[in-house]
């Protein structure tokens, strides 16, 4: 298929006025002949920008359960999440699923089903979709299967998690404690035997997580840290090889990634709510001050479009800079060279959107093919 975007206003390095024409998969260039054939789409008055690339979106999580103890199938998920993901300019998704010690939606058989239901689906789905696997360090048993994963292609990302001991922390707090414990199917007290059992192995855990961050990076796996608690632990983190920090809990942690040239991820949820819903830094602040590089879904997919629009909108970030948040260093992180930006040779992963209070993703094209229009008037 053959494409040709006209009357738009083209972010490709800035803002500027241009025809846009693809072939294949590749976009061809700015202000280049039609191609014969071509499908022809009118942009006139609105912006074409690169597809979002979320690096870190665990809504997907909501799709399999939305309610405790209440499961769909991972097709029906699957197929649900990628149009939600369409038609928020998303055209490359890791789908973050954690994989714990726990038993239910965070278990063993969850991670397994999905791993394979994406490799089955993928030419089906519109958005180019992989696995983010959120490896909880605390789940010793599943180092060797995960190490399989690696040398075998089959995990996009590999995030590095810990919420055991934070569970043990929160027993104070039945309302927390209670909403983990819902998603396992267990009892309370079993769950809390468990979580202590778990826990009693902590000494093993950092020996797994060197042998799992020396699998990935011998894969060329792209590798997180998640929720990192302070400088030391980012450079015990980097000490491994583990060179993009997921969600910094402070500050000085932010500041120390940044310092040594490391991207740092931050939520697009936290943006457009005006700040963090767990005390953690203002996502806004942390772009002001060069200490965010990279916006993810995180637990909400529309965020990730109005997010830019909204750091541009209070002068936090020109809004070229503001879109390489979601688009350009994302794909940078992750390894992903041949998208994030409209270039002729690139991916041609673009959306086409009306800028209003809240952006509206009028069509959207993931490699190549037109997988979303909301507004026929697109095509004359």
């Amino acid at each position: 298929m053959s494409l040709h975007i006209t009357g738009g206003t083209v972010l490709a390095g800035d803002l500027l006025r241009a025809e846009l024409t693809t072939e294949g998969t590749t976009i061809l260039g700015l202000d280049a002949p039609a191609r014969p054939g071509a499908l022809r789409l009118d942009a006139t008055g609105l912006l074409v920008l690169p597809g979002i690339v979320d690096c870190h979106g665990d809504a997907f999580e909501r799709h399999i359960m939305p309610r405790p103890r209440v499961s769909f199938d991972i097709d029906l998920a699957l197929r649900d999440a990628d149009r939600a993901m369409l038609t928020c300019g998303i055209t490359t998704a890791f789908h973050g699923v954690t994989w714990s010690w726990e038993p239910g939606l965070r278990g063993a058989g969850n991670a397994r089903s999905l791993i394979e239901a994406i490799a089955r689906l993928s030419p089906a789905l519109g958005a180019d979709t992989r696995f983010h696997l959120r490896h909880e360090t605390f789940n010793l048993d599943a180092e060797a299967e995960i190490i399989d994963w690696l040398a075998g292609g089959k995990v996009g990302v590999l995030a590095f998690n810990d919420h055991t001991g934070g569970i043990l922390k929160e027993t104070d707090r039945p309302d927390k404690v209670a909403k983990m414990v819902e998603r396992t199917g267990l009892s309370h007290a079993d769950f809390m035997v468990l979580a202590r059992n778990v826990y009693d192995r902590k000494e093993e855990v950092p020996g797994s997580v060197e042998r799992l961050a020396k699998a990935s990076l011998a894969a060329g796996i792209p590798t997180l840290s998640h929720d990192d608690m302070s400088p030391g632990m980012r450079r015990w983190y980097r000490s491994l090889g583990v060179t993009v920090a997921e969600f910094p809990m402070n500050v000085a942690t932010a500041r120390e990634a940044v310092a040594h040239g490391e991207p740092t991820v931050f939520g697009a949820p936290n943006v457009v709510r005006g700040g963090s819903h767990t005390g953690c830094p203002a996502a806004e602040e942390m772009v002001g001050e060069g200490l965010c590089t990279i916006l993810a879904s995180d637990y909400y997919y529309p965020a990730l479009l109005l997010a830019p629009f909204i750091l541009a909108r209070n002068g936090t970030a020109g809004f070229a800079e503001a879109w390489k948040l979601v688009s350009q260093a994302p794909a940078a992180a992750l390894g992903l060279a041949d998208r994030g930006v409209i270039a002729a040779g690139k991916r041609a992963d673009l959306i086409i959107v009306e800028d209003a209070p809240q952006p509206r993703v009028v069509a959207t094209v993931a490699g190549g093919k037109l997988v979303q229009l909301a507004d026929q008037r697109l095509l004359g």
